[in-house]
């Protein structure tokens, strides 16, 4: 999407339906004619009236005007229904592409957008912002066009007739206009506190059903219920609210502009009276005066689902304008596949958690970080990923800064385990799967079998074809965790980041995991963060990050004779490794 349409919703809507434009053309043009054949029965109802009122007595003359009104009711319904279809047809397809923009842009923003929006907020807008296109894109431009165009013909044709009785005829028009300014006034405002409203109950929705376990777990049912309870309550009172405010405007609205015949009715008997108007010209301006307003109202209470566009598509547009990483799109050519860390610094949240990374990776080696938590280790691995970049210094990968190679390229090269990994509410082969999408039923299992989680696989009710669930939910942590090590391994990218991905895993199968993760990773990148240290003192290259700085680097053996911190940490493992012994 064009970073420069920032600011412009309505134009950024029209970037979504310049493409369908035809369907909507035709709408609008099937609508209009729709329109104008129900305006047909007023005209006949007038030259009966005036014909019978001079006498003639031809029922043919009648019979044939009250066909014409059939068939033009006949003929309304018919192209009201292919227009009201098309018009359909092609907002759907805006819907479909609007929603699959956003899905799209969700892949190029930062790591950090993700995880700062709550995820109802990001649903709301994927889902029910962009659902509330629907009536405006497929009524209003059809409904709203002709239901204006129709009356003012009518009016038109009223001027033609009598310029005094078109202009009574319209008396009622300014004073409906004046209460629907008065209801309009604050609708941007009110609006825009709803959406905000329906937001935050929408995201303390998905939060009540997310941590549903935690809730029961701490007997915290009623505070939590409570704040779901409020945010339920809040929504509905400001929408009641809102309605209280613009009910009295309504409600006249809807008395005085349907009125006309208040004022055309006395002032076209006074000029009948006085021989200015005749008979017959009276006549047909009081019935075609009635036909009016309907069109008119029904028109305008359009209006308010136009002003909804300005918010719905202002928080469409937010998402959409969010800065991407930026990357090229042509293929480059790698030295090798060290990777080198220089200067790095990483804010988040104007927060600094990098100060100056140094560090270079060897290709086909392993380098394990660890530290205390929060010190920074899966911030440096996510910044080599490309989640995130980095607010200074480079981070390069054989030669070239991460920000030059593709994001294609750059997801070929990696693969990414971390602590909490999703899976996707599909088979456990299909979650193998979407390592390699193209493999065969056989490689699926043969890898699986490679990263030991073939037999607790086949234990499952369907084996290989149990669907896990929502987020995996039918699983535990450490089976998660398997699948995914088994998908990344799948994958078989040259360089492979760990992050805590066997966290959740118990000792015994962890020792299994790590020796599939051994056998699988010869002559790859490994980098891990481990909260087992047992499990990289085989490490080519330990980093010891603290409070965002690396304060050390060197194999088990060096670290233990040199950095304080390191013989700390891994006295602690050791009094905790043989307490689980015991």
């Amino acid at each position: 999407m064009n970073q420069s349409q920032s600011g412009q919703p309505f134009a950024r809507l029209v970037e979504f339906a310049t493409p369908h434009k035809g369907g909507y053309v035709l709408s609008v043009v099937l609508a209009i004619l729709g329109v104008a054949l129900g305006i047909v029965p007023y005209f006949a109802t007038a030259r009966m009236v005036v014909q019978l009122l001079e006498g003639n007595r031809d029922l043919s003359f009648y019979g044939t005007w009250c066909l014409i009104s059939g068939g033009c009711f006949v003929l309304k319904a018919i192209f009201m229904g292919i227009s009201t279809r098309a018009s359909h047809e092609a907002t759907f397809e805006v819907l479909s592409e609007a929603r699959r923009t956003i899905a799209a842009k969700l892949t190029r923003v930062p790591m950090g957008y993700i995880i700062d929006t709550p995820s109802g907020q990001l649903k709301n807008g994927m889902v029910e912002r962009i659902e509330q296109l629907e009536v405006p894109l497929a009524h209003v431009i059809p409904e709203m066009t002709s239901n204006l165009l129709v009356p003012i013909a009518i009016v038109g044709y009223l001027f033609v007739l009598d310029w005094r009785m078109a202009l009574v005829s319209l008396v009622t028009i300014p004073v409906g206009m004046l209460c629907y300014v008065g209801m309009m006034k604050e609708y941007p405002k009110k609006y825009g506190e709803v959406v905000a409203a329906g937001n935050h109950m929408s995201a303390t929705t998905v939060e009540y059903i997310g941590g549903i376990e935690v809730i029961k777990a701490f007997n915290q049912a009623d505070h939590s219920y409570q704040k779901f309870t409020d945010a339920v309550h809040a929504n509905a009172n400001l929408i009641l609210e809102w309605m209280k405010d613009t009910q009295k405007y309504s409600a006249i609205m809807m008395s005085v502009w349907p009125a006309a015949l208040i004022s055309v009715l006395p002032v076209g008997c006074l000029f009948y009276m006085n021989g200015s108007l005749s008979a017959a010209t009276f006549i047909t301006v009081t019935i075609l005066s009635m036909g009016i307003a309907g069109p008119l109202v029904a028109a305008m209470f359009f209006t308010d689902d136009i002003a909804k566009i300005g918010t719905v598509m202002g928080e469409i547009d937010g998402i959409l304008n969010q800065p991407e990483l930026v990357r090229p799109q042509e293929k480059c050519v790698l030295d090798g596949l060290d990777i080198t860390l220089e200067n790095v610094r990483f804010a988040y949240n104007a927060q600094e958690v990098l100060k100056g990374i140094n560090l270079t990776i060897p290709q086909g080696t392993m380098t394990a970080f660890i530290g205390p938590s929060g010190s920074g280790k899966s911030t440096i691995t996510k910044l080599i990923a490309s989640f995130w970049d980095v607010s200074g210094g480079l981070i390069s990968i054989g030669g070239k800064s991460v920000k030059d190679i593709p994001t294609a390229q750059l997801n070929d090269l990696i693969s990414y385990v971390s602590q909490d990994n999703y899976l996707f509410n599909d088979t456990v082969r299909n979650n193998i799967r979407m390592g390699r999408p193209d493999a065969s039923d056989e490689e699926v299992e043969a890898i699986a079998k490679a990263s030991g989680c073939h037999d607790f696989i086949m234990h499952l009710a369907q084996g290989y074809e149990t669907v896990v669930g929502g987020a995996g939910g039918h699983l535990s942590g450490g089976e998660r965790q398997r699948i995914a090590i088994a998908r990344a391994m799948l994958k078989a990218s040259p360089i492979v980041i760990l992050d805590e991905a066997t966290s959740y895993t118990d000792p015994e199968n962890e020792a299994v995991i790590q020796d599939a993760i051994s056998r699988l990773t010869q002559g790859k990148t490994l980098i891990v963060i481990a909260h087992r240290l047992s499990t990289i003192t085989d490490a080519e290259q330990i980093v010891v990050v603290d409070g965002g700085e690396i304060v050390a680097t060197g194999t088990h053996e060096e670290l233990l004779d040199s950095c304080r911190l390191y013989e700390k940490m891994w006295a602690a493992h050791m009094d905790v490794k043989e307490v689980e012994g015991a």
